[in-house]
């Protein structure tokens, strides 16, 4: 537990419990990833990967209060662990690791 490396899914979702704070719930984790990135995801690939962190010991979740507004029913509300932010650090680092540097390389040309 705690050693195994990220997908880049596994690393938005991360970023989005992070950014959701006390409201990273699975339906909110996929709408900031959506909003924030401009691309969908299935509900199940979502659920899928937030229960794969949390086997990693990279989350935490714990059952919300139920609500009026989803029928009476409860959230599972996710947080990030100290083993997550150390995975997620480290793995952002490699990527600006292998970025940095190239600059105008990035910058696809549609000429080939």
């Amino acid at each position: 537990m705690g050693s195994e490396g990220l997908g880049e899914f596994e690393q938005l979702v991360l970023l989005a419990v992070v950014r959701c704070a006390d409201d990273a719930y699975a339906s909110g984790v996929r709408d900031e990833i959506e909003t924030r990135i401009g691309r969908t995801f299935s509900r199940g690939a979502v659920h899928v990967t937030l229960d794969r962190l949390e086997r990693k010991g990279y989350l935490r979740s714990a059952m919300g209060a139920p609500t009026a507004e989803r029928g009476g029913k409860a959230k599972r509300l996710f947080s990030i662990t100290a083993a997550g932010r150390r995975s997620l650090q480290a793995s952002l680092e490699g990527i600006e690791a292998m970025r940095r540097g190239l600059g105008a390389d990035l910058r696809w040309s549609t000429e080939s």
